[in-house]
């Protein structure tokens, strides 16, 4: 029997075809999406913001979809061992990841390797929402104002000592960055965790502070730690007497750590927008506003688009501030 093989204008047809028909298969796909549970990845240990949020979405999405949304904690590389897992996953819409500012914006410039491009290694799907970082010092110690920390850090032959919850986050690159803008010379100690650093800050092993405003104000308000500023360019509601570092003289300083949802690189569109939606409506619930704000955390809700955005703009921005201040780790 003779096989009939087609004409070169065949197999362009057919290719052709099954190009059309590709889209309308990937949204045929998300019509019936979820069908199975989906894992949420938290690249960080239970119990911090990211945490919290991914377990708020878990409840939520687990409501809306009806399939169960199992959280992943993954900790390890400043969010970048559980954020390099999911940029291995399918990209089906059943692995999502919680990122933030260090793990899909910082990390790419002082880690050698961290197994995933921050942007073309992810579908942006919502950001959750932004928190300033707090300059903090001992209430009862000689630093008293942002000029009293810039002028003891000109002094011939003298350093600050500040401190940070680790190389390379937010906190430790608000430092870096402090010390660029002001010409101040501060060094650098990096500790395990807020926690750590909140106690050294306290017992005096440390001049300064830079931290989540979230750890920050319990002690503020306790009246062991003094703020000196916030490094939103407006007031935050956790702190509302304590200026803005742009306010004092820093203009334009703003640091926001953030926090955003994203999906494997090639995740379908619908799928996205489906995600979305329903993270976006679960973000408009009134006892999740009032448990973010508790946080200190400006609630958003932002979209795709304007996520994607934000990131290309984090990205340039710390790799500026990485290279200029020598930040690397090898």
């Amino acid at each position: 029997m003779t096989r009939h093989i087609p004409g070169r204008r065949a197999l362009m047809l057919q290719a052709a075809a099954a190009a059309a028909a590709w889209p309308f298969a990937k949204a045929l796909a998300a019509d019936t999406w979820p069908e199975r549970a989906i894992t949420y990845i938290v690249p960080f240990a239970p119990g911090g913001a990211t945490d919290i949020l991914g377990r708020m979405y878990s409840q939520a999405l687990t409501q809306s979809l009806k399939v169960p949304v199992v959280v992943e904690n993954i900790g390890g590389t400043g969010g970048s061992l559980g954020s390099a897992k999911a940029a291995r996953a399918k990209h089906d819409g059943y692995t999502l990841v919680g990122g933030t500012i260090s793990s899909h914006a910082i990390n790419v410039s002082i880690y050698p390797s961290i197994g995933y491009d921050p942007i073309a290694s992810f579908e942006p799907v919502i950001l959750s929402g932004t928190l300033p970082n707090v300059m903090l010092v001992r209430a009862n110690g000689p630093l008293k104002t942002v000029d009293d920390v810039i002028t003891a850090g000109k002094k011939p032959g003298s350093s600050i000592n500040f401190g940070s919850s680790g190389v390379g986050s937010s906190q430790h690159l608000t430092g870096a960055l402090f010390a660029l803008e002001t010409g101040a010379n501060l060094t650098h100690v990096p500790y395990k965790g807020s926690g750590p650093a909140l106690q050294a800050l306290m017992s005096g092993e440390i001049d300064l502070l830079f931290d989540n405003i979230t750890a920050g104000v319990p002690f503020v308000n306790a009246g062991r730690l003094r703020a000196l500023g916030v490094t939103s360019l407006e007031a935050s509601a956790s702190l509302p007497d304590v200026k803005p570092l742009a306010q004092q003289g820093l203009a334009g300083f703003e640091v926001l750590s953030w926090q955003a949802v994203f999906a494997p690189a090639g995740t379908p569109r619908p799928v996205i927008d489906k995600l979305y939606q329903n993270m976006a409506a679960a973000l408009k619930k009134p006892d999740v506003q009032e448990k973010l704000t508790a946080l200190g955390m400006d609630v958003s809700g932002a979209g795709p688009q304007e996520l994607r955005a934000l990131q290309r703009r984090e990205v340039g921005k710390w790799a500026e501030v990485a290279r200029k201040a020598n930040v690397k780790l090898d």
